[in-house]
């Protein structure tokens, strides 16, 4: 276990990065002992310093839901990140990419609440029927740290992922809300544009085979400590998408065929 000055020092770090829009590196590089719960124990530091600077906790979102991601970080289980009320942007937005640090988007869905959720055995049943509404919503990610540290050919690992709110740094929100019981929803997908050009596309069964398991997921890693999802928390329930790194100048559109479309653009 990390020592708790080393859990705040480490939490201060990422948040400066982000603040001076300069990557460090990545924690483990440093602290090659890390795990898991020191990982999330540095998240929670940071989303703490935050919620001090009058931020208030939105929702979720759930990564590493693919067994593809899985396989390529070492790693069997899903992770989680917190969103932030200064996080989300809507359709159409202009968003500046000199504001993040290796931003990338990636497509997927989006689950809101009607009802709460908590407990270690939360059922797919019971997922949807605790949902208002699924949306279709892009993911944007910015690594606080270094993928690949410049000075050393280090690379990060899930830990660094973990302790770095799980590379989240915004989510784009589509406009056409949609009744979880009206749709296939492991074979609604989307196709991710660059400019114009195709450059993903993907079905949401990819999640786990069904998204609604992330949320599973994430109710059985929360139900130890006694917590739970409420109603109104909005929850991207992994991406089906791997990222895609836009720059100024980009346009990126999502279109979900009959679910609707979203547009963003970076300067």
């Amino acid at each position: 276990m990390l020592a708790n000055e080393d859990i705040t020092a480490a939490a201060n770090q990422l948040y400066e990065a982000e603040t001076r829009r300069t990557q460090i590196a990545p924690l483990t590089l440093s602290h090659p002992d890390m795990d898991m719960d020191d990982a999330y124990a540095v998240q929670k530091a940071w989303v703490d310093r935050k919620i001090a600077d009058g931020r208030k906790i939105t929702g979720y979102k759930i990564g590493l839901t693919s067994r593809a991601m899985q396989m390529a970080m070492k790693i069997e289980t899903p992770d989680f990140g917190v969103l932030l009320d200064d996080m989300a942007f809507a359709d159409g937005a202009t968003i500046r990419a000199a504001d993040f640090t290796d931003p990338r988007i990636e497509a997927e869905f989006a689950f809101v609440l009607k009802k709460s959720l908590i407990g270690e055995n939360v059922s797919l049943e019971q997922v949807m029927a605790a949902t208002d509404y699924v949306v279709p919503a892009l993911e944007l990610i910015a690594a606080r740290s270094y993928r690949v540290d410049p000075e050393t050919g280090y690379t990060r690992n899930v830990f660094d992922t973990i302790a770095d709110n799980a590379a989240n740094a915004g989510y784009i929100v589509g406009n056409n809300r949609i009744d979880p019981a009206a749709i296939d929803l492991p074979w609604a997908g989307a196709m991710l544009y660059l400019n114009g050009e195709i450059e993903e596309t993907g079905l949401a069964g990819g999640v786990m085979g069904h998204p609604a398991h992330g949320i599973r997921w994430v109710c059985k890693r929360f139900a130890p400590h006694g917590v739970g999802l409420e109603p109104g928390h909005f929850i991207l329930a992994g991406s089906f998408t791997r990222p895609v790194a836009v720059k100024p100048g980009d346009r990126i559109l999502a279109d979900y065929g009959p679910l609707g479309t979203i547009e963003v653009d970076f300067e």
